[in-house]
């Protein structure tokens, strides 16, 4: 990827549901206008309740896969966007601009949780994300 000054970072822990959802998100949004990634402290994989909720909006995550911060090189990345909220947030070593939307994680492990209830917690995280990313073409993105 090359770099860019408005190339951007998302980032979260397990780099498998926000931070994919914003990466698909974003890449929508800024249609190759701007570099796009995204990446975990500990990631694991993507989460299939994220790439469902994705799917409605005609979104496929199934290129995206979860990758480790330090797979990313720093000169890459212009603004990192870290989504965490109630852990603590991956470090990124770059020089980049630093931005904080904090989101709770729509996973869970709780059992008692039904079909329905998990979507909704994965539509709400990410039509907050959808928001945040117009928010930010609008006010950070000349043309957008």
């Amino acid at each position: 990827m090359s770099s860019a000054p408005g190339a951007l970072l998302f980032l979260c822990v397990a780099n498998s549901a926000r931070s994919q959802m914003a990466e698909g998100l974003a890449r929508r949004l800024f249609g190759g206008r701007v570099a796009v990634q995204s990446a975990g402290s500990a990631p694991s994989q993507v989460n299939p309740w994220a790439t469902a909720v994705m799917a409605e909006l005609g979104i496929d995550l199934g290129a995206q896969r979860s990758k480790s911060v330090h797979d990313i090189d720093p000169a890459t990345i212009g603004t990192v966007i870290t989504l965490c909220a109630e852990e603590v947030c991956p470090v990124s070593l770059s020089r980049a601009r630093r931005l904080h939307w904090p989101l709770p994680d729509p996973a869970s492990q709780d059992p008692t949780l039904s079909r329905d209830e998990m979507l909704a917690r994965f539509r709400a995280a990410r039509d907050a994300l959808q928001a945040m990313l117009e928010r930010f073409a609008r006010e950070e993105l000349p043309g957008s």
